[in-house]
Protein backbone atom coordinates (compact mmCIF):
# COMPACT_ATOMS: atom_id res chain seq x y z
CA UNK A 1 0.00 0.00 0.00
CA UNK A 2 1.17 3.76 -0.91
CA UNK A 3 -1.18 5.65 0.58
CA UNK A 4 -3.52 4.41 3.78
CA UNK A 5 -6.16 7.49 4.05
CA UNK A 6 -8.37 7.77 7.17
CA UNK A 7 -11.87 9.17 7.48
CA UNK A 8 -12.12 12.27 10.32
CA UNK A 9 -15.47 12.24 11.88
CA UNK A 10 -16.50 9.15 14.10
CA UNK A 11 -13.42 7.23 13.00
CA UNK A 12 -10.74 9.27 14.59
CA UNK A 13 -13.04 11.12 16.99
CA UNK A 14 -16.87 11.67 18.01
CA UNK A 15 -18.49 13.76 16.03
CA UNK A 16 -22.38 12.69 15.94
CA UNK A 17 -23.17 12.71 19.36
CA UNK A 18 -22.64 16.14 19.45
CA UNK A 19 -25.04 17.19 16.12
CA UNK A 20 -27.21 14.82 18.07
CA UNK A 21 -27.05 16.53 21.39
CA UNK A 22 -27.79 19.90 19.47
CA UNK A 23 -31.02 18.38 17.23
CA UNK A 24 -32.77 17.38 20.56
CA UNK A 25 -31.97 21.17 22.02
CA UNK A 26 -33.51 22.26 18.92
CA UNK A 27 -36.46 20.38 19.34
CA UNK A 28 -36.49 21.57 23.02
CA UNK A 29 -36.92 25.17 22.09
CA UNK A 30 -39.35 24.05 19.69
CA UNK A 31 -41.96 22.08 21.78
CA UNK A 32 -44.23 24.50 22.04
CA UNK A 33 -44.43 24.86 18.34
CA UNK A 34 -44.26 21.41 17.12
CA UNK A 35 -43.77 17.91 17.90
CA UNK A 36 -40.55 15.59 17.84
CA UNK A 37 -41.62 13.61 15.38
CA UNK A 38 -42.61 16.04 12.84
CA UNK A 39 -39.67 18.40 13.53
CA UNK A 40 -37.10 15.68 13.20
CA UNK A 41 -38.53 14.89 9.63
CA UNK A 42 -38.94 18.16 8.54
CA UNK A 43 -35.00 18.85 9.49
CA UNK A 44 -33.92 16.06 8.05
CA UNK A 45 -35.88 17.19 4.67
CA UNK A 46 -34.09 20.39 5.14
CA UNK A 47 -30.83 19.49 5.69
CA UNK A 48 -30.49 16.69 2.44
CA UNK A 49 -32.43 19.89 0.98
CA UNK A 50 -29.32 22.41 1.77
CA UNK A 51 -26.60 19.87 0.79
CA UNK A 52 -26.19 21.12 -2.72
CA UNK A 53 -26.16 24.69 -1.36
CA UNK A 54 -24.77 24.59 2.05
CA UNK A 55 -22.34 21.15 1.63
CA UNK A 56 -21.99 19.41 4.86
CA UNK A 57 -20.47 20.98 8.70
CA UNK A 58 -21.64 22.65 11.00
CA UNK A 59 -22.74 26.23 9.67
CA UNK A 60 -24.77 24.12 7.06
CA UNK A 61 -26.23 22.19 9.98
CA UNK A 62 -27.15 25.68 11.80
CA UNK A 63 -28.92 27.63 8.79
CA UNK A 64 -30.99 24.03 8.49
CA UNK A 65 -31.96 24.42 12.19
CA UNK A 66 -32.90 28.22 11.01
CA UNK A 67 -35.14 27.30 7.87
CA UNK A 68 -36.63 24.54 9.94
CA UNK A 69 -37.68 26.66 12.89
CA UNK A 70 -38.98 29.38 10.67
CA UNK A 71 -40.96 27.36 8.12
CA UNK A 72 -42.70 24.74 11.81
CA UNK A 73 -43.70 28.06 12.96
CA UNK A 74 -44.93 30.00 9.93
CA UNK A 75 -42.48 32.47 10.95
CA UNK A 76 -44.01 33.26 14.10
CA UNK A 77 -40.24 31.92 16.05
CA UNK A 78 -38.87 35.12 17.67
CA UNK A 79 -35.52 36.64 17.10
CA UNK A 80 -34.92 35.88 20.72
CA UNK A 81 -35.88 32.24 19.64
CA UNK A 82 -33.34 32.69 16.31
CA UNK A 83 -30.23 33.66 18.21
CA UNK A 84 -31.03 30.72 20.89
CA UNK A 85 -30.94 28.59 17.78
CA UNK A 86 -27.57 30.32 16.66
CA UNK A 87 -25.84 29.96 20.20
CA UNK A 88 -26.51 26.39 20.66
CA UNK A 89 -25.75 25.70 17.17
CA UNK A 90 -22.28 27.67 17.35
CA UNK A 91 -21.11 24.88 20.26
CA UNK A 92 -20.78 22.56 16.66
CA UNK A 93 -17.81 24.71 15.82
CA UNK A 94 -15.24 24.57 19.20
CA UNK A 95 -16.75 21.55 21.13
CA UNK A 96 -13.70 19.29 22.69
CA UNK A 97 -12.50 16.84 20.37
CA UNK A 98 -12.77 13.38 21.83
CA UNK A 99 -10.05 11.16 20.21
CA UNK A 100 -11.33 7.63 19.73
CA UNK A 101 -9.90 4.73 21.79
CA UNK A 102 -6.64 3.38 20.25
CA UNK A 103 -6.65 6.31 17.84
CA UNK A 104 -3.34 7.59 18.41
CA UNK A 105 -1.91 4.52 19.23
CA UNK A 106 -2.26 3.11 15.85
CA UNK A 107 -1.34 6.24 13.89
CA UNK A 108 1.50 6.78 15.87
CA UNK A 109 2.58 2.91 14.40
CA UNK A 110 1.32 3.20 10.94
CA UNK A 111 2.75 6.67 10.09
CA UNK A 112 6.36 4.83 10.29
CA UNK A 113 5.66 2.88 7.80
CA UNK A 114 3.28 4.72 5.47
CA UNK A 115 2.22 7.72 3.98
CA UNK A 116 -1.42 8.31 5.87
CA UNK A 117 -4.07 10.53 4.70
CA UNK A 118 -6.86 12.89 6.34
CA UNK A 119 -9.89 12.64 3.65
CA UNK A 120 -13.12 13.91 5.27
CA UNK A 121 -15.73 15.77 3.75
CA UNK A 122 -17.38 19.40 5.36
CA UNK A 123 -16.89 22.70 5.94
CA UNK A 124 -12.83 23.53 4.79
CA UNK A 125 -12.33 25.81 8.20
CA UNK A 126 -14.86 23.68 10.86
CA UNK A 127 -12.77 20.02 9.48
CA UNK A 128 -9.31 22.00 9.86
CA UNK A 129 -10.12 23.17 13.24
CA UNK A 130 -11.02 19.65 14.79
CA UNK A 131 -7.89 18.28 13.13
CA UNK A 132 -6.17 21.23 14.76
CA UNK A 133 -7.92 20.18 18.61
CA UNK A 134 -7.22 16.89 18.21
CA UNK A 135 -3.83 17.09 18.25
CA UNK A 136 -3.26 14.17 15.17
CA UNK A 137 -2.07 16.37 12.21
CA UNK A 138 1.61 15.78 12.70
CA UNK A 139 0.67 11.83 11.99
CA UNK A 140 -0.56 13.15 8.73
CA UNK A 141 1.60 13.23 5.65
CA UNK A 142 -1.92 15.14 3.17
CA UNK A 143 -4.76 16.10 4.19
CA UNK A 144 -7.81 16.78 1.83
CA UNK A 145 -11.08 18.16 2.69
CA UNK A 146 -13.84 17.63 0.22
CA UNK A 147 -17.43 18.49 -0.67
CA UNK A 148 -18.61 15.01 -1.03
CA UNK A 149 -17.16 11.54 -1.37
CA UNK A 150 -17.82 9.35 -4.48
CA UNK A 151 -16.03 7.78 -7.32
CA UNK A 152 -15.12 10.86 -9.17
CA UNK A 153 -13.82 12.09 -5.65
CA UNK A 154 -11.36 9.42 -4.89
CA UNK A 155 -10.04 8.76 -8.71
CA UNK A 156 -9.15 12.70 -8.94
CA UNK A 157 -7.52 12.32 -5.18
CA UNK A 158 -5.18 9.14 -6.66
CA UNK A 159 -4.76 11.11 -9.98
CA UNK A 160 -3.20 13.65 -8.01
CA UNK A 161 -0.55 11.78 -5.66
CA UNK A 162 0.01 9.36 -8.49
CA UNK A 163 -1.36 6.02 -6.33
CA UNK A 164 -3.12 3.32 -8.10
CA UNK A 165 -6.50 2.12 -6.61
CA UNK A 166 -5.08 -1.37 -5.72
CA UNK A 167 -2.24 0.74 -3.61
CA UNK A 168 -4.53 2.85 -2.05
CA UNK A 169 -6.44 2.07 1.39
CA UNK A 170 -9.08 3.98 2.90
CA UNK A 171 -10.30 3.15 6.64
CA UNK A 172 -13.89 5.09 8.02
CA UNK A 173 -17.11 4.43 9.83
CA UNK A 174 -19.42 5.53 6.57
CA UNK A 175 -20.17 2.48 4.16
CA UNK A 176 -22.08 5.20 1.92
CA UNK A 177 -18.93 7.21 2.05
CA UNK A 178 -15.86 5.67 2.70
CA UNK A 179 -16.10 2.28 1.39
CA UNK A 180 -18.30 1.71 -1.43
CA UNK A 181 -16.70 4.12 -3.58
CA UNK A 182 -13.69 2.73 -2.92
CA UNK A 183 -14.04 -0.41 -3.80
CA UNK A 184 -16.07 1.03 -7.12
CA UNK A 185 -13.31 1.98 -7.91
CA UNK A 186 -10.79 -0.94 -7.64
CA UNK A 187 -9.10 0.82 -3.92
CA UNK A 188 -9.34 -1.33 -0.66
CA UNK A 189 -11.65 0.01 2.08
CA UNK A 190 -11.72 -1.01 5.67
CA UNK A 191 -15.48 -0.44 7.89
CA UNK A 192 -15.16 0.76 11.83
CA UNK A 193 -18.69 1.10 12.31
CA UNK A 194 -19.61 3.79 14.87
CA UNK A 195 -22.15 3.87 17.36
CA UNK A 196 -24.50 6.05 15.50
CA UNK A 197 -24.58 6.87 11.86
CA UNK A 198 -26.59 10.20 10.41
CA UNK A 199 -29.58 8.50 7.93
CA UNK A 200 -27.94 10.19 4.64
CA UNK A 201 -25.05 7.80 5.52
CA UNK A 202 -27.22 4.86 5.30
CA UNK A 203 -27.21 2.16 2.56
CA UNK A 204 -28.92 -0.68 1.51
CA UNK A 205 -28.33 -4.40 1.90
CA UNK A 206 -28.79 -4.46 -1.63
CA UNK A 207 -25.93 -2.01 -2.53
CA UNK A 208 -22.99 -4.13 -0.14
CA UNK A 209 -24.32 -7.78 -1.93
CA UNK A 210 -21.28 -8.73 -3.71
CA UNK A 211 -18.73 -5.99 -2.22
CA UNK A 212 -15.55 -6.95 -1.01
CA UNK A 213 -13.93 -5.21 2.12
CA UNK A 214 -13.16 -5.75 5.83
CA UNK A 215 -14.96 -4.89 9.01
CA UNK A 216 -13.54 -4.48 11.96
CA UNK A 217 -14.86 -3.60 15.64
CA UNK A 218 -12.50 -1.21 16.50
CA UNK A 219 -9.58 1.05 14.94
CA UNK A 220 -7.07 -1.09 17.15
CA UNK A 221 -7.86 -4.29 15.15
CA UNK A 222 -6.15 -2.28 12.27
CA UNK A 223 -2.75 -3.07 13.29
CA UNK A 224 -3.12 -6.78 13.79
CA UNK A 225 -4.99 -6.86 10.54
CA UNK A 226 -2.17 -5.60 8.53
CA UNK A 227 0.18 -7.31 10.32
CA UNK A 228 -1.47 -10.48 9.03
CA UNK A 229 -1.77 -9.09 5.32
CA UNK A 230 2.09 -8.39 5.37
CA UNK A 231 2.69 -11.78 6.37
CA UNK A 232 0.68 -13.46 4.00
CA UNK A 233 1.92 -11.34 0.91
Amino acid sequence: MKLIAFDADDTLWANEPNYIDVKLKLCEMLSHHIDEETLSQRFYDAQIRNLAVFGYGAKSFMLSMIETAIELTDGAITGSEIQQIIDTGRKLLDFPVDVLDGVGEVLETLSKNFDLMVLSKGDLFDQESKIARSGLGHYFKHVEIVSEKNEQTYQRILHKYKVQPADFLMIGNSLKSDVLPVVHIGGRAIHIPFATTWAHEMVTDEQLTGKSFTTLGSVRELLELLENVKKTA
